[in-house]
Formats: C-alpha cells, structure tokens, sequence
C-alpha cells in the first residue's frame, strides 16, 4: 500500500468512526425521547390532589360547585388546595385574555358603555401583594380584543386584532411598544383590515411569531387566518389572507412554533370536519416568500368536545407535545347539552388533552386531563348545577417550562384554575386548585357576567412567576379581576422536586 494508499485508508476509517458515533448519538436521542412504557393513552379521571392543613376545599365532585354550595352562600368565599391568595385586583371585571411582560399584566375587558375605564386594563405587579391598575388601553381593536391579546417579549410588544364588539365599526389591529416601561404602553400604529371590502377579516384570537415579526390574526367566524407583517412595527402590513380549504385549519386560537415555521391551530368542530388539532405549515410566510403557500401536515380530530381553544407546543423530558384545551362539551352551547351527553355517555364537558407530536405528521393522544366532573358516571350529581354557558369546561393552559414541562395550569371556567403533574405524559395528577369566590350581585360592568351569580368563570392564560424558592401564578377570572395565587408550603414539603 502506497503512501498515499494509506492517507486515504487513514481518512476512510476517521470518516466510518465519525458516521458510527453519529448514528450512535441519533439512536441514543431516539431512545430518550422514547415513551418509558407502553403508549397506552391516559383517559381515566386523574386523581385527586392531596390538600394541605387548613385549606377550604370543594365539598362535591372534583370541579364541581354543588348546589347546596350555591344556594348557601358558602361559593362566596374562595376554595382552595395548595394555592393561596397573595394579592388581587379586581377593577371592574374581566373578559377572557390576559396576557403579560416584566413586571406588568395586560387584560380584556367587557367593553361595557357602564364602565368607568373600557378597554384593557394594565396593572403593575411590581408588588404581587397589591397589583395596581395604571392604564387603560381603549383604540378599536384593544375595546374588544377578545382572545387576540398577546405580548411578544423578545421585542416588547404588545398587539391585538379587533374581536366581536370593538368600538365602531372598522376592524382593526394595534400595536403598542411596552419596552421602556411596561406600565405605560406606548401606542405604535394601527391597521384597518379592510372594513368594507368583499370577504374582510375580524379578529378573534391570534399571536406573534417568536421573532415578534408577524402576527397572525384568526377570524374565526369566516375561518380565516391572516399574517400581518410588523417587521416594522410602525407600518403594519397584511401579508395574505388563508382561507381553511374544506374546513381543514378552521382557526378559533393558534400558536406559533419556536421558528415561525408551523401554526397549531385548535380547530372547533365544523361540518364536514371535526373538532381537534391541525399543523399547518407557514414557512412561507416566515421566509417572506411573495404570494406565501400555507400547507396542511396533519390533523387530529376527537368527538367527546366540540370547540377547540387552544394548541401549544410543549416539551417533557425533551420529546414534544401539543397541550391541546376544549372550552365546550359535545352538544356546544345548547341549553340541553348536558343532559344530551349524559345521555350518550360521554362527557358533558370540554376537557384538556396532550398530544405527541414526535412525528408531526401523525400525532397522537397520550392523555385526556379530566376531572370528576368529566366523568359520566357521576351525571346525577353535577347535571342539576348548571345547564348553560360555561361550566366545568377547559380554556387555556400554560406551564412552568414549555422547554421542560412538569406541571400544567388550566384556567378551567367554573372549576377556576387547576395545577396538574405532567412529569408522567401518561400519567398525569391533579396539585393544586383555587376557585375564585362568587360575588353575588355585585356591579362588574367590566364583567361579561351579570345577574345573581353563584360561581365565576376562571379563562385567562396563566403565567408563572419564580422567585425567592416560591412560584406564584398571574390570572383573571371574570367577575374577580387579576390575582396572584402561591404555591403552598404543604405542596413545597411534599412535592420538593416540583420547585427544584
């Protein structure tokens, strides 16, 4: 063998050893993000959290406010399970958003010719025993920004498209910068989304790419989704109206990817199609590219709730899921929709579900989240409480680390807010729970309940706040406004890997 012969014998051998190791380190990280056990998905009831000494627990059903509860007075007064209350400020009500930055919260309000300050209000949480309200944001789109209220941290923005009852009659986009001082938005520009013209667009839900680039915009009564470029956050743009082809991607709230690249998209249920997930691929419009393709890579529909919310991205143990959360059970919003599921045997309320998205073209369902409530078994004693609206439903959720989940917290409408172990996909365990006090006839003009009401609606985003060994949520609930709740010391004891 040559010299030369050699070298190459020499560099043949050093490229099949780099090839071996790789393959090696790619069949080790298939194996980690492997499920520990058979992919058997979860759908029983999950089990209890174990309350601490001296907290005011619920008295029926997992979820559930009884009757007995509601006639007596007793759902004035908070019930709670290893959350406590650490500062509230309830203003004049809230609607279903609430989003945040810093040290500052942003949230919808009714938009009620009797409130005193319409809009979304801006509280300071500097101090988390006494969030105080120091602004009030009321153009068009921010009067009713109904589910599109969202932030972008990495450019400090804060944006929103007009929802169901802006003021006027032109939809629209706002933009507001929030960098110098979260507690003083800034408005930056506006954007009409052609008010008159065949097919226009209004807002519902929406969000920002990561990049805080675009924002993409949901109309979901003409199941339209629309990017609006804020490259230049001064001269807002729309990039291109998609329109879901045959129902597939009908938009009610959607996500981003860390690369802008795929929309997740909760789908509500529509004839033909069905109620679910659906991935949509958006590179086109993340590259700019002219006249922007949008692509569907998969769906995954389920008949035991009928809206959709939410979809976000998640990872355990570094393999990623979709925590996917239903806002109405399978009859929707019929009067009767109760006693028609109790009829069929199926849950009588929408439920939250995480997904495996490993292989994005074929995701699939590790667990359904389900309370007492859920369970049909249990109808004769949850179908007197509530018959209308909302009730024991899902709406959103959030987690301590989207990049390493362990716990899930989902604002769960008259179920208020519940804290689930996630640690185990397939295994998940109710924590904690706190369920806002009833206020009764109380005026809440910012509210969209009225009336003698027996229970509050829990539907905001929740963010969780780390600090000093303690982790406190941010939420609102509808008649209670903003509050911050703390995990307690009898959950830290007994839970210690949770705070690690």
């Amino acid at each position: 063998m040559s010299v030369s012969e050699q070298t190459l014998f020499v560099k043949q051998r050093q490229r099949n050893g780099a090839a071996v190791a790789a393959a090696g380190v790619a069949l080790f990280a298939l194996f980690a993000l492997a499920p520990a056990h058979a992919a058997t998905p979860y759908t029983g009831i999950m089990p209890r959290a174990d309350c601490g000494p001296g907290d005011r627990t619920e008295t029926g059903l997992q979820g559930q406010t009884t009757v007995a509860e509601r006639q007596s007075g007793d759902s004035k007064t908070a019930y709670n399970c290893n959350l406590q209350l650490v500062g509230q400020a309830p203003g004049e009500g809230a609607e279903y958003q609430m989003t945040w930055s810093d040290n500052c919260a942003y949230y919808a309000t009714a938009n009620r010719a009797t409130q005193a300050h319409r809009g979304v209000a801006v509280i300071d949480v500097t101090d988390q025993s006494n969030p105080t309200a120091t602004a009030y944001l009321n153009d068009p789109a921010m009067a009713d920004p109904w589910e599109s209220l969202k932030v972008n941290d990495r450019r400090k923005l804060l944006g929103a498209v007009q929802g169901n009852g802006g003021n006027g009659t032109a939809s629209g986009f706002a933009l507001y910068d929030i960098a110098a001082n979260c507690a003083n938005p800034q408005p930056l520009s506006t954007l009409a989304l052609e008010p008159s013209a065949p097919g226009f667009v209004r807002g519902h839900a929406g969000d920002f790419s990561p990049d805080g680039k675009t924002f993409y915009g949901t109309d979901r009564g003409r199941s339209v989704i629309y990017p609006i470029d804020i490259s230049d956050p001064t001269q807002p743009r729309l990039l291109a109206k998609w329109k879901a082809p045959d129902g597939v991607g009908f938009p009610h709230d959607i996500t981003v990817n860390e690369d802008g690249t795929r929309l997740y998209i909760a789908q509500p249920r529509i004839a033909p199609n069905g109620n679910g997930l659906v991935i949509l691929d958006v590179s086109d419009v993340q590259n700019r590219v002219p006249d922007p393709q949008f692509r569907v890579v998969s769906k995954l529909y389920w008949t035991d709730s009928a809206e959709a919310q939410v979809a976000k991205k998640i990872r355990i143990k570094g393999r990623p899921y979709i925590l996917i959360s239903d806002e109405i059970g399978p009859g929707g919003f019929t009067g009767t929709r109760v006693a028609t599921a109790c009829a069929q045997n199926i849950p009588s309320y929408g439920l939250a579900r995480i997904i495996d998205i490993l292989d994005e073209t074929n995701p699939t369902l590790v667990a359904q989240l389900k309370l007492e409530v859920h369970d049909p078994a249990n109808c004769s004693l949850f179908m007197p409480d509530a018959t209308a609206g909302f009730i024991y439903d899902s709406h959103y959720c959030t987690t301590d680390d989207p990049k390493n989940a362990k716990m899930a917290a989902c604002s769960w409408f008259q179920s208020g807010i519940r804290i689930i172990d996630i640690r185990d996909p397939y295994h998940p365990k109710e924590l904690a729970y706190y369920k806002p006090g009833a206020v009764g006839t109380a005026s809440r003009p910012g509210s969209t309940l009225t009336g003698n009401r027996t229970w509050d609606l829990s539907s905001s985003n929740i963010r969780w706040v780390k600090k000093d060994g303690d982790i406190f949520l941010w939420f609102t609930s509808h008649d209670n406004g903003f509050q911050v709740v703390k995990f307690s010391d009898h959950l830290k004891q007994t839970q210690p890997a949770l705070f690690q």
